[in-house]
């Protein structure tokens, strides 16, 4: 007895609970990008400058404009670039470094206010935007007033304020600005 020949049992293997895996993670990643989508409302950095009751009115002709470069100084410490009110520039803005090495940006003004007045409005308006005080005094022994902030671009930030000379009612001052690449 022979038997006759016959093809062997085929087995097909089906590929759809395999493409089932794929269509439901490609449907869970539109869900999660239509979800971020609608809830996203961003990064965003306050530009306002804040009130303080009972100090100097800040200047709003930008007379630190020069010190403003592409992308530097960073968003959040780009805020602290002001003056007070009644202030004249006394020369021009200076950028000792060009676009080499660490920046710094500084400017010599005129402000019809007493030392005390020009540190007493830095000390209100700076500490407002979340900048430190830490130091006092210039080596010289002029008013100074030195403040420091994290930027967002991973460096510290230092705004120094130095009066230079006064008269009964006029400081002559200088602002600077400089991105500081050691620890304080």
């Amino acid at each position: 007895m022979s038997e006759q020949p016959k093809p062997p049992l085929t087995t097909t293997t089906s590929i759809w609970p395999a493409a089932a895996v794929l269509i439901l993670g490609v449907v869970m990643l539109a869900v999660f990008l239509l979800v971020n989508a609608v809830s996203d409302q961003g990064v965003t950095t306050p530009t306002t400058i804040p009130v303080v009751v009972g100090g100097l009115n800040t200047e709003s002709s930008h007379l630190l404009a020069g010190c403003k470069q592409p992308g530097t100084p960073p968003s959040n410490v780009v805020p602290a670039l002001i003056v007070p009110e009644t202030t004249k520039s006394d020369g021009p803005v200076t950028l000792p470094s060009e676009g080499a090495g660490d920046f710094a940006c500084s400017r010599s003004f005129v402000s019809d206010v007493t030392p005390g007045e020009l540190l007493g409005y830095y000390s209100a308006q700076l500490k407002a935007m979340g900048w430190n005080l830490f130091s006092q005094g210039a080596s010289n022994g002029s008013p100074q007033d030195l403040f420091q902030k994290a930027g967002s671009d991973t460096f510290y930030w230092v705004v120094g304020v130095t009066v230079n000379s006064s008269k009964a009612t006029s400081s002559h001052w200088t602002y600077q600005i400089y991105q500081n690449s050691e620890t304080i």
